[in-house]
């Protein structure tokens, strides 16, 4: 490292602790979080993060949250808006049987790949996006509904920091979005908090995709840190209730979601850019997401 790039670490440390949004009360003291993302920043993490109280809209705390970062299937959120638009003008296409085919084909994320099933409902396409980010599934509604329909609902949001930039793939060539999707930690907690809100399209929309969303497996990241059973967590869990969807890709760990408790609500997101080169980077970024959701839960409960 010269010594100007660590100058501007170090900078980007302080940065990260100055960005601090922070009360006279203990219980929102975000310290620890911060902390965390600060030694991240430190070792050349990019890190993005925002929270902001469900009722009131106040920024809790901030760093960077305007930056655009590659986010991973979390974009896949703007294919399910469009998706329960779509629903919401006709009840009886939720039941719409898609084929798979060869086009569809990639692996990693998901279950229908694994299934023996051909074909499944509209609805339950979305379910399995929901509960397990199934790439698969994604392929074959965004076949059916088409790119540029989710590209015009993101815009119709007022999105303009946040996209679903391609289908997903196995191999990104020069010719392909270099990207599944991008976001800003500002837009996605307020896509999030929109949600919760019944504010997204109509609130019919909103619950159908929150609904989807409450499926979600994936509880490796912030949500570490609240304690749910990953498989089960629909109801609240010690007044505890979560909505979220991650995004997971060589380098890219980021989350978005909504945590409930008995004391507060909060809307979130925290994305992670970093060089994946051995394992220890990566379980630092995410003990650092982790460190986040204990502040998180202190606040909320």
């Amino acid at each position: 490292m010269t010594p100007s790039q660590g100058s501007e670490r170090r900078a980007r440390h302080a940065d990260v602790r100055r960005g601090k949004h922070r009360t006279d009360e203990a219980s929102e003291d975000f310290s620890r979080g911060f902390d965390a993302l600060g030694e991240l920043a430190l070792a050349g993490v990019q890190v993005s993060a925002r929270a902001t109280d469900l009722a009131t809209g106040r920024v809790l705390f901030s760093v960077d949250d305007h930056v655009v970062m590659p986010t991973a299937s979390i974009g896949k959120v703007l294919l399910l808006v469009e998706v329960a638009a779509r629903l919401a003008e006709s009840e009886t296409e939720a039941l719409t049987v898609l084929d798979r085919d060869a086009r569809d084909a990639v692996g990693d994320a998901g279950i229908w790949q694994h299934l023996q099933s051909p074909s499944l409902p509209i609805a339950d396409l979305a379910a399995l996006i929901g509960a397990t980010s199934d790439n698969l599934a994604t392929n074959v509604l965004l076949r059916y509904v088409g790119l540029e329909a989710v590209r015009a609902r993101t815009e119709a949001l007022g999105l303009t920091r946040t996209a679903l930039l391609d289908l997903v793939r196995d191999h990104r060539g020069p010719d392909d979005a270099p990207q599944l999707s991008i976001g800003s930690a500002k837009e996605l907690t307020w896509l999030f908090a929109s949600l919760a809100r019944g504010e997204i399209v109509s609130p019919e929309v909103s619950q159908r995709v929150v609904g989807w969303l409450t499926l979600n497996t994936d509880l490796s990241m912030v949500s570490a840190a609240f304690g749910l059973d990953p498989l089960a967590h629909r109801r609240p869990d010690h007044s505890v209730l979560l909505m979220n969807k991650t995004g997971t890709d060589g380098g890219v760990r980021s989350e978005v979601g909504v945590l409930r408790g008995p004391r507060a609500s909060v809307a979130f997101a925290v994305s992670m850019y970093y060089a994946d080169t051995q394992l220890s980077s990566r379980l630092a970024v995410l003990d650092g997401m982790r460190q986040v959701g204990l502040d998180l839960l202190e606040f909320v409960h």
